[in-house]
């Protein structure tokens, strides 16, 4: 804006009309024309208090009905042409020629094409607008991967295998944290989470990582609600920290986190490009000495390093670490098989026999199994290694039925057979000791407890000892079709005397072929 009151105070000093255009930045035509206006409205220095301001004589000297307008060509519709060149093949030109093609239908004079380009550039320099956030010490912490990797050496083949780095910045004061690791996935990005965790030596209240599949879950995510890995999520909980990812193609959100990664890929990255690793943690032993080196460096609009900054001020005010750091878990879902098992990496773990047939989730980690069903845990269990198809099972778990079979051993056999009788107890010891395992003969004594049930201890004894004189090792059929078939009888048959031979089937001379 003219300068229109230190004009009239120069004037009022008898400066001349060259001298004022030097000192106001005007030209010589400017200052004689604002002297007339002031002498035809009578206005001279020192002014009135109405006429206290540059705006304020502007408005008096020149209203704005006698400005001259700057154009009377139509001007483009900057919305409409914001939203086309976002679309494939749309370019400035195109939309120029439709706009003249549309000024002449109506009658209207276009704008040239450099001033159409002009104006438009203008306008997207506002939507463009950037504004400065102060960042409070200890309050985020920006995480990204690197664009570039580095890399490292197989020693026998000479292969190079491709390293992605990990980038963490506490905002305030920029500290950095940087690692190598062999991919992207969910274990390395949560592993990478802890390592940073244990570096800065504390946690912030907020966490703002990449809008990445290793974060977010897009299938359950829209643009007003996001929906985080559960792996993610669990970890946020575990560091008392909340998760706000960055917006879709907007590096704005996370402005440090980038910013920094391009300055790794030069301090680091490009760094150690001459240099050959042949293992990740001689890489890493190299990115940490580089690290510690670009933390100390003085900033260059700044007296200090990001870590005298973060040392001084964000780390005394960041929240403790957790007592234990978070152990990666894997989730999967399960069905539970009708042997109340499910299976998870070829070994089988037990569920309550209630839910078999139920799809349940499943969380693994390095040392444990949890099984839960609606978010309930139902069980747990310490993880099986070794051997595929080993079997970890609860007895709780277990149907009743299931849980008496599994009570009965050998000696419990043995002292239940006692209390029937001897000949009880031989029965029960012989088919104990009949098969190559004793496990095999579970079965069979399992039947004799059932006949007990079924018939009086004495009719059992009874059938024992007959069994015994036709067999030493008598089968549980063989009993069981005795007190079928004898019944009542087992209990009144008298005792043989001792002087008394035992009768038995005897075939005679002629059956051998003998005379008579």
């Amino acid at each position: 804006m003219t300068k229109y009151r230190e004009i009239l105070r120069l004037s009022s000093l008898n400066f001349s009309e060259r001298a004022i255009a030097n000192a106001c930045h005007v030209s010589r035509n400017t200052v004689s024309r604002v002297l007339k206006k002031a002498n035809e409205l009578n206005v001279s220095w020192p002014l009135s208090d109405e006429l206290m301001t540059d705006a304020d004589l502007e408005n008096l000297f020149f209203p704005k009905s006698e400005k001259v307008t700057s154009t009377t060509r139509r001007m483009p519709d900057y919305n409409y042409i914001h939203k086309e060149l976002l679309r494939n093949g749309v370019t400035k030109k195109l939309l120029w020629i439709e706009y003249c093609e549309e000024c002449r239908l109506n009658n209207e004079e276009p704008l040239m094409y450099s001033r159409f380009c002009f104006y438009i550039q203008q306008e997207e320099q506002k939507r463009n607008a950037t504004m400065h956030i102060p960042r409070k010490p200890g309050q985020q912490i920006e995480v990204d991967w690197a664009g570039d990797p580095a890399y490292i050496i197989d020693p026998d083949t000479g292969e190079l295998t491709a390293v992605w780095l990990f980038v963490g910045v506490l905002t305030y004061s920029q500290y950095a944290f940087v690692e190598g690791f062999m991919d992207e996935k969910s274990k390395n990005w949560i592993k990478a989470h802890v390592h940073m965790y244990d570096f800065f030596g504390g946690v912030t209240p907020i966490l703002i990582p990449d809008n990445c599949t290793t974060a977010v879950n897009h299938h359950k995510s829209d643009w007003y609600t996001v929906e985080l890995n559960q792996t993610y999520h669990e970890m946020a909980e575990h560091y008392n920290t909340a998760i706000v990812p960055a917006r879709v193609r907007k590096p704005k959100d996370k402005p440090n986190a980038e910013g920094c990664v391009g300055i790794i890929s030069t301090w680091i990255t490009a760094a150690l490009r001459n240099e050959q690793f042949f293992s990740l943690a001689e890489l890493n032993a190299a990115i940490r000495e580089k690290l510690n080196a670009f933390n100390a460096k003085q900033f260059q609009k700044k007296e200090c390093s990001r870590q005298s900054l973060f040392l001084g001020e964000e780390m005394p005010l960041l929240a403790p670490l957790p007592a234990t750091p978070f152990e990666f878990a894997e989730w999967k879902i399960a069905t539970v098989q009708f042997n109340y098992h499910i299976a998870v990496d070829k070994m089988y773990y037990s569920v309550p026999y209630q839910y078999i047939k139920n799809k349940v989730d499943v969380r693994i980690t390095e040392t444990t199994i949890e099984i839960f069903i609606n978010h309930n845990r139902i069980a747990s269990h310490h993880r099986l290694y070794g051997r595929p198809g080993q079997y970890s099972t609860i007895t709780e778990h277990m149907p009743d039925s299931h849980k008496k079979y599994l009570e009965w051993n050998g000696d419990r056999f043995r002292r239940w057979a006692t209390q029937i009788g001897t000949n009880t107890y031989e029965v029960v010891n012989a088919m104990l000791t009949s098969g190559r395992v004793e496990q095999q003969s579970y079965r069979s004594c399992m039947g004799l407890l059932r006949l007990a049930e079924k018939y009086s201890d004495e009719k059992l004894e009874a059938a024992c000892k007959k069994a015994l004189a036709y067999n030493v090792t008598p089968s549980y059929k063989s009993i069981k079709n005795l007190l079928i078939t004898l019944g009542d009888s087992l209990t009144t048959e008298p005792e043989p005397s001792e002087h008394t031979k035992p009768s038995g089937i005897t075939r005679g001379a002629r059956h051998y072929g003998g005379k008579k």
